[in-house]
């Protein structure tokens, strides 16, 4: 039990500052943390099996936050769902003002925020999280070739985006300031 506590710590210590960045790059700074903190009871709940490589543990805590982060984000769907329908049934609830945590997005932000979920978990694998074909692969579990044909199209529908102009608020923000400030 002893060296597995010590394998284990020694997987933390390498790798909970990596998981952290994942999580928080896709939700705020309090929910990545207890992203993480889940994401490392799973792989002590699993340990036997974590892969035997080292350079294939990173991938593999990934894909285990990224489940965690999908079962959050179902969660809150469901939480909004049922506040939905008790509003609609005439009870009064009072719902968390997130005005708070939005801001202004740059360009690039904005038009990854126009492609789809999966294009943009392929496009934050590679150049968010560093990872390589293979590594990405084994987080969204395909093959490495299937990979990079999804990671090739993401990149031309990212290309396209970018060359739209943004026709939402945060574009038309963005002019106003602008416009304010000449």
């Amino acid at each position: 039990m002893g060296d597995d506590q010590d394998r284990f710590s020694g997987l933390y210590a390498a790798h909970y500052p990596d998981v952290i960045r994942f999580a928080a790059r896709r939700t705020d700074a309090d929910q990545a943390r207890d992203v993480a903190a889940e994401t490392f009871l799973i792989a002590w709940r699993r340990f036997t099996e974590l892969p035997d490589e080292p350079d294939e543990r990173l991938p593999w805590l990934y894909g285990v936050a990224r489940n965690v982060l999908a079962n959050q984000h179902r969660a809150e769907r469901r939480r909004l769902r049922l506040g939905a329908r008790i509003r609609s049934s005439g009870r009064e609830t009072s719902t968390a003002d997130h005005a708070a945590g939005v801001a202004a997005s740059l360009d690039a932000r904005a038009a990854l925020g126009r492609l789809s979920a999966r294009d943009r978990e392929v496009l934050q694998l590679v150049a968010w999280e560093d990872l390589d074909v293979t590594g990405a692969a084994a987080v969204v579990g395909c093959s490495p070739r299937a990979f990079a044909v999804r990671l090739h199209r993401a990149r031309r529908r990212l290309e396209k985006a970018l060359a739209e102009p943004d026709t939402g608020t945060r574009g038309r923000q963005g002019i106003e300031m602008k416009e304010a400030r000449s």
